[in-house]
């Protein structure tokens, strides 16, 4: 019996394993003798022939096949780079505009609420410009606050000088302008370019000391 075990595994033609096996318990069940000790000694000297896996021929895509979808994905790719330039030029030349309910900024309803004088926004109350007037010769002089107030009138000579202090703007009129100097809070007021032909001058300054052309005062009772 052990030599035709040997003779079976040397033929090697009953294949795998498990097939081998399966015909030694059928062999020995059909000549009376027992599986358990054929399968010991197969299992002892036999050399299992085991199938050859890597021989199993493998199919090779044919050559060039891996690029065949390479000018698709260059074409999609190209495309989306395009749409995203088109998208951030065009978002680049667009200006933001407020939407139609939407509120003004705080700062832009404190402007358009403020209150003005002559064309000027008042300062909150309270606040106070100190104006400083010399005079190098003799001119004429009329200072008048915010609130109509006058703080000063008359006709100064050379070398005088006076220092008020009003709610802003403040009104000036001077008579004679090269000759006056103005300060507002220690800074100089230029207003030689706000001169009249006839050397006067009729100005608003701001608490910042801003001057501006005042507007003809309106006729009493008007």
């Amino acid at each position: 019996m052990a030599t035709a075990v040997s003779g079976e595994q040397r033929c090697g033609a009953l294949g795998a394993d498990v097939y081998v096996r399966g015909y030694l318990r059928r062999y020995a069940e059909l000549v009376g003798d027992s599986p358990e000790e054929l399968l010991g000694l197969y299992a002892r000297d036999g050399q299992v022939t085991r199938p050859d896996l890597t021989r199993i021929p493998h199919r090779e895509p044919p050559d060039g096949a891996a690029w065949l979808g390479l000018p698709a994905l260059l074409g999609l790719a190209g495309f989306a780079l395009i749409a995203l330039l088109a998208w951030v030029l065009t978002v680049q030349g667009e200006n933001p505009q407020p939407l139609a309910g939407a509120s003004p900024a705080p700062e832009a309803r404190a402007a358009a609420t403020a209150p003005v004088a002559d064309g000027v926004p008042l300062a909150p109350p309270g606040t106070r410009t100190q104006l400083d007037l010399k005079f190098s010769a003799l001119s004429w002089a009329e200072v008048s606050d915010a609130s109509g107030t006058l703080l000063l009138q008359g006709l100064f000579a050379s070398g005088a000088s006076r220092t008020l202090s009003g709610a802003p703007p403040l009104r000036v009129t001077v008579g004679n302008t090269p000759v006056v100097t103005l300060e507002v809070n220690g800074r100089p007021v230029l207003i030689e370019g706000l001169a009249r032909r006839d050397g006067t001058a009729h100005v608003l300054i701001d608490a910042e000391g801003h001057a501006s052309p005042a507007p003809p005062r309106l006729a009493h009772g008007d």
